[in-house]
């Protein structure tokens, strides 16, 4: 099910979206962080919310950009095309993190898409009205800006070290970044990812991920049930890739 984002664009603002970004408890988002800010009036006022049920697309990679996404509240993937149609995943979302940046700016298409991995609900901001506030708050600017150099830093560093690292040593890094992005529930991952998935994003194959989950069970490092995954000994693999000094992601 797909949620084209010029649909979007027509939705009608809740007429009590500035009293939900007051009181939202995600410190970690830009917008909420400067609520107070009388500069920001305009963007509040012009959020809308949007619901998303599990596996639902809401940006098409392709698609014009018409503004920014925060997530309010779910899980979300965050994908790429990548050779021969094959599906890479480029981050997970939790709540506050903003969605759909990449294509933010000069670009006039989304180079990316996203999907709800859980149903989940979104604040989006126009494009044209985020461009204008941008103009006239430069404490949103600067942590903007400082969020785009994080990003960028993150990006280069995740390139070099996954051009480095061994199939096992990239499944065993997924395996932390997931734990860190979601925690666990009685000593298993807290979302529901296929070993796709996982493999999607550490830049192998399906087999391989089978194959190293089961090497690290026999040296009990990890336990899984059904498609969970436990992690029993986080400092044992972090050890194992401490060499590639990469643990920037939240």
């Amino acid at each position: 099910m797909h949620l084209p984002v010029h649909h979007i664009h027509n939705k009608r603002s809740s007429p009590i979206a500035g009293n939900l970004c007051t009181r939202c408890t995600n410190t970690n988002c830009l917008v909420q962080k400067h609520v107070s800010n009388p500069a920001i009036s305009e963007l509040i006022k012009s959020r809308k919310e949007i619901k998303c049920k599990k596996g639902q697309q809401f940006i098409m990679e392709g698609a014009s950009v018409t503004g920014l996404f925060f997530l309010l509240n779910g899980k979300v993937k965050v994908v790429r095309t990548g050779l021969l149609g094959r599906e890479q995943i480029v981050r997970f979302a939790t709540p506050g993190e903003i969605i759909g940046h990449r294509g933010f700016g000069t670009e006039e298409t989304y180079p990316i898409s996203a999907m709800a991995l859980v149903d989940s609900s979104l604040c989006y901001f126009s494009k044209d009205l985020l461009q204008e506030i941008l103009k006239i708050s430069p404490e949103l600017t600067y942590d903007l800006m400082l969020f785009y150099a994080n990003e960028l830093n993150r990006s280069e560093i995740r390139v070099k070290s996954l051009s480095q690292m061994t199939v096992r040593e990239r499944v065993i890094d997924t395996l932390l970044y997931i734990n860190r992005k979601f925690g666990q529930n009685n000593g298993y991952t807290a979302i529901v990812l296929s070993r796709r998935e996982y493999a999607n994003y550490a830049g192998t194959t399906e087999e391989q991920v089978i194959r190293t989950l089961s090497a690290l069970k026999k040296e009990g490092l990890v336990a899984t049930k059904g498609k969970r995954i436990g992690l029993l000994n986080i400092p044992m693999l972090q050890n194992e890739i401490s060499e590639h000094n990469f643990y920037l992601d939240s």
